[in-house]
Parts: C-alpha cells; sequence; structure tokens
C-alpha cells in the first residue's frame, strides 16, 4: 500500500456477512408459508444442532442472552436475599440480570485476560451466596477449574456467562460444560449471530432443561394446563431460521477470528509498554468475540484510528460497579483496581472473520504509526 493510502477497516461486518440474502429468504419464505412462528421445527432444529455445537445434551432457544442468564437463576433458585459472585469487568446485561432475578451482585476484581480472578472468589462468600457467576468475557475463558473447586468446597451452583464465547473452551472442555448451566447470546455482532436479539441455555441436567421449557414459555404443560408461572422468552422461528443457515460456519468463523488475533499478537508482541497485549493462558481456546489490548494514551489513539478509517472502540470506558445503576451496592472507586485500570487504557481493534489481510495489515500499521 501507497505511503498516505487511507482504508476503511469497519468494526461491524454484517454488511459483508449479509450480502448475499437469496439463502436466508428463501429460508424464511418456507416457514411464512408452515405459519409455524412459535417454538416450532426450526427452533427444535436449532437447538438440537447448538447442543451438538457445545457437546452437551440439553439446548434451550430464548428471547436475549440477558433473558438466559435471567432464567437459568431463577429456575435455579436464586431471588431475593441471596448474593451471586461475579466480575465488574463485563457488559452490564450480566450484572443486570442477576437484579433482575432479585439477587444481590457481589464483584470481585478481574485479572489479566479480562476474565474473574479466582484468587479472588472465597474472600467473596457469604453465608448469602448462592451462586457463582463467571464471564468468559471477550471470547476468552475465566479459569473454570478452579471457579469450580471454590464451588464445590462452598456448596454454591456454577452458572456460566458465554455470551461472548460461543465454541470456546479451556482444557478441551467446552464452556458450558463446566457449571450447572451456560448462558449465550445470538445478538447481530456475537461470532454465531441472527438478525436480532436471541439466546440459548446449555445444561447437561435432563430436570433443569425441563423446568426451562417450562420457565420460558409461561410454565405452559400444553396449550390449556400451566405447571407454574413463568415468562416469555422465546426464540423466534424466524431467528431459528437464519441460525439453522449460519451455524453450520461456527467452526470456519472461530478459525478465522484466532487466526486474526494470531496475527494481531504478533504484530505488537515488541511494543510494550506502549501496547500490551493481554496473556494468552495455555490451553484456553480464546474465540475473540472483542480483540482487546492495553494501551498508554488510549482516547488518543483511538481517536487517532477512527480518523484514519480503522472503526477501533472503547469496551468500557466506566466498569459496571462505577455506574449510576450500581450506586445502590455501595461500592466506591478503588475497590476494583485492576477493573478500573483497565476502564482507562483498554481498547478493542476489529478482528472479525470477513476483514482481509491487506485490512489487518492497514489497521497493525496504523497503530506503529501512531506511537512512532
Amino acid at each position: 500500500m501507497k505511503a498516505g493510502t487511507r482504508m476503511r477497516v469497519p468494526f461491524s461486518y454484517l454488511d459483508r456477512q449479509f450480502a448475499h440474502l437469496d439463502g436466508y429468504l428463501h429460508d424464511i419464505r418456507a416457514l411464512v408459508r408452515t405459519g409455524d412462528f412459535t417454538l416450532g421445527a426450526p427452533v427444535r432444529e436449532f437447538e438440537k444442532r447448538f447442543a451438538a455445537l457445545c457437546g452437551l445434551p440439553h439446548a434451550l432457544g430464548v428471547g436475549s442472552g440477558t433473558e438466559a442468564i435471567v432464567l437459568a437463576l431463577r429456575a435455579l433458585g436464586v431471588g431475593s436475599g441471596d448474593e451471586v459472585i461475579t466480575t465488574p469487568t463485563t457488559f452490564i446485561a450480566t450484572v443486570g440480570a442477576i437484579v433482575q432475578s432479585g439477587a444481590k451482585p457481589v464483584f470481585v476484581d478481574s485479572e489479566d485476560g479480562f476474565v474473574i480472578d479466582p484468587d479472588r472468589i472465597e474472600r467473596a462468600v457469604t453465608k448469602r451466596t448462592k451462586a457463582i457467576l463467571p464471564v468468559h468475557y471477550t471470547g476468552n475463558v475465566a479459569d473454570m477449574p478452579r471457579i469450580m473447586k471454590v464451588a464445590r468446597k462452598r456448596g454454591l451452583q456454577v452458572i456460566e456467562d458465554a455470551c461472548q464465547a460461543i465454541h470456546a473452551s479451556i482444557g478441551g472442555e467446552p464452556v458450558g460444560s463446566w457449571g450447572v448451566a451456560a448462558c449465550f447470546s445470538l445478538h447481530p455482532l456475537k461470532n454465531l449471530n441472527v438478525w436480532g436479539d436471541a439466546g440459548v441455555i446449555v445444561t447437561r441436567s435432563a430436570a433443569l432443561a425441563g423446568k426451562l421449557r417450562l420457565w420460558r414459555n409461561h410454565g405452559l404443560i400444553n396449550r390449556d394446563e400451566s405447571a407454574l408461572f413463568g415468562f416469555n422468552s422465546r426464540l423466534d422461528s424466524l431467528q431459528a431460521v437464519v441460525g439453522n443457515r449460519l451455524i453450520g460456519e461456527a467452526e470456519a468463523i472461530t478459525k478465522k477470528r484466532i487466526a486474526n488475533a494470531r496475527r494481531l499478537d504478533a504484530a505488537f508482541a515488541d511494543m510494550a509498554p506502549d501496547v500490551l497485549v493481554p496473556v494468552r493462558r495455555p490451553g484456553v481456546r480464546h474465540v475473540f468475540h472483542l480483540y482487546m489490548l492495553r494501551a498508554r494514551r488510549r482516547d488518543a489513539l483511538v481517536a487517532f484510528l477512527n480518523k484514519r478509517g480503522v472503526e477501533a472502540k472503547v469496551h468500557y470506558p466506566t466498569p459496571v460497579h462505577l455506574q449510576k445503576a450500581a450506586k445502590p451496592l455501595g461500592y466506591k472507586r478503588g475497590d476494583f483496581p485492576k477493573s478500573e485500570e483497565d476502564s482507562r487504557c483498554v481498547f478493542t481493534l476489529p478482528a472479525h472473520q470477513h476483514l482481509t489481510g491487506a485490512e489487518l495489515e492497514y489497521m497493525i500499521e496504523q497503530v506503529r504509526t501512531f506511537y512512532s
């Protein structure tokens, strides 16, 4: 590329992913002809295929990743007076779901890979703690072997927030196979995505799966009988149609994102202390929903990259415990120094599967140019 040439490197790839719509529209027309719009055959097919993707026996489609967490917590008996341990290094929805279940979020600081620090979990446990909700943030995987050790010792349930970690694993074991349940999002910008909000809960437990099937659909056994007062949180058949067309590409999508992230890691490995690549733990299949780095002069760098056409972003400038919504929880600045420091220095680069080699190299060039 000639010096001074500008290129646009987009963060969103949806226009590329869905540039050719004929196949999707063919499937949607077929759905419309059946009138099978609510918990129909496309949903059952998608649930079966998603369970197989995760290596688990049960998957249940719901309205969103957030609702997946709320339903899982409620179905496991988490409610008013209970506490759920999680991390402030996450999207607000994780904590909002705990609050909507009726429980109180209790925070534990994160570690170098933007996931919950397992060394700090046990000291946060109280007599009111009911569950641990680790977040596989950015597509990295929390240290589940150590988390499960604490949970077994203290008699706690573990629900995995895997909304950003479809197809991730640790020690060869897929996310979702550690806790009693795991929750996924199919939001349009997730690695496996649909055309709106949608989510999935996976579990090994047939009893929990049966309860969740009731909870997501008003507690109905059939049209006229209700076993419990539930919710309306069903995966739309139309979204399942889109998901069924895309799910076969999940492995290719994952491999491409990992390859892009490795190229970026290698390119920035010599840039410390200006740019710091997080520790990549051995045995973790990090699927890079978000490719995040730490940087000096972060805000100036992001402004520079955006001016040069690279759609860099910040996830997120204010950690959850310092949000206005979290004020009733009583936390203050300084309580979680790792999360707070990261909020001042992390930034996100595009690493999605539709990037070209030229776009990757241009992005690398622009970061290096800023610091030179």
